[in-house]
């Protein structure tokens, strides 16, 4: 999975402007500003924040004026009760690319203030429209978008110095965040409906120029074979890559996948002929690849069918002989497997290849299946 992270320190230089009549809270400098990024599949997050550190305070954050537990008033202009802006400075901003989940709640995507309603066994995540306050002094509880409760945990092993957002735990679905300061930690989990998310990132892909292109067609098509889902919409992917008058080109892999699609859509008729005219089409190594992937769904009638076909129309060209030896193996005919075995050896391809039929020979000669 391809990760993305960058990391950027600003240093924060303010200037009061006496003329204006505006008094300006000065931002601590020693503060770093930081930007994350990290990637589940499509969808990419990124949290903007400001670490404070903990300066000697240790066992005086959470409680106090620096964290305060619950809602506070914070002063210098404002009058709302406010929640924990989950850093320093500006207010902690994070995005996502895509509908997200946090701790099993839903999250549209989108670009939210982070603050934290911070007791001391379980707290609140909330997740915020305003993101252009300062911190969280003029919050509004009623811009909130989603409230989500977390257990954090009180004892990290180490003192962090420097308030930091952790990702751990990558998949390929989800990914662990927790906000980790001085002994504190407070968890969340993001997780993502990775076939509609990879579903809807291919839509959108398809929208644009490369909806044109043949290729880029029939493998939207196949990933909506492989993944069992939207069948309506790649059918008409997948007869727009096969069409010779958008130059698509009928291939077999192009009308094996439109045989699929119309099998997954009941069209039992449609889809048979459609596999006959891309095993019509189709090279020997396709063949043989066709007839081993019937094997692997114990579909061995139809597999000898495709071996036999490949064996004949190619007159036991290479990988004839192997993909005939398999099909018998398997059917327990090893005298046949056998003798296909022995014509495949002197074809083989490379080192590796001849070995592994040297195996196949001795193992059948033994009465054993490969």
């Amino acid at each position: 999975m391809r990760k993305i992270i960058c990391v950027t320190f600003l240093l924060l230089v303010v200037a009061s402007q006496h003329a204006s009549g505006q008094a300006l809270r000065i931002p601590d400098t020693t503060n770093y500003v930081c930007i994350t990024g990290k990637k589940i599949a499509t969808t990419e997050i990124t949290i903007h924040y400001s670490a404070p550190g903990v300066k000697g305070r240790d066992g005086k954050i959470y409680g106090t004026s620096v964290v305060p537990f619950g809602y506070e008033v914070l002063g210098f202009g404002s009058a709302m009760p406010s929640p924990w802006r989950a850093g320093a400075d500006e207010a902690t901003t994070i995005s996502f690319s895509t509908d997200v989940t946090i701790n099993g709640k839903k999250l549209p995507a989108g670009k939210y203030a982070f603050f934290i309603e911070v007791h001391e066994d379980s707290s609140v995540l909330i997740f915020n429209k305003n993101t252009k306050e300062w911190g969280s002094y003029f919050y509004r509880k009623e811009l909130d978008v989603l409230h989500v409760p977390t257990v954090q945990k009180k004892n990290l092993p180490y003192l962090q110095e420097r308030l930091v957002y952790n990702f751990t735990n990558q998949t390929d679905r989800s990914v662990d965040i927790s906000l980790d300061w001085e002994r504190w930690s407070f968890p969340l989990r993001v997780a993502i409906d990775l076939k509609n998310t990879v579903l809807e990132n291919i839509r959108e892909q398809m929208s644009g120029a490369i909806g044109f292109d043949p290729a880029s067609l029939e493998a939207a098509a196949g990933w909506c074979v492989a993944n069992d889902t939207n069948y309506n919409e790649a059918l008409n992917w997948i007869n727009s890559a096969t069409d010779p008058r958008l130059g698509g080109v009928r291939s077999f892999n192009a009308l094996s996948v439109q045989s699929r699609i119309l099998k997954k859509l009941g069209k039992d008729k449609e889809a048979s002929d459609m596999m006959k005219a891309a095993m019509e089409n189709a090279s020997a190594q396709e063949l043989h690849n066709y007839g081993r992937q019937l094997m692997s769904e114990n579909k061995l009638p139809q597999a000898f069918e495709v071996f036999q076909k490949n064996f004949t129309k190619n007159k036991g060209a290479w990988p004839t002989n192997a993909g005939m030896m398999r099909i018998y193996s398997a059917l327990g005919n090893y005298k046949k497997a056998l003798e296909h075995a022995k014509a495949a050896l002197p074809q083989a391809q490379d080192e590796p290849t001849k070995k592994f039929l040297e195996t196949a020979i001795k193992t059948l000669e033994q009465g054993k299946p490969l």
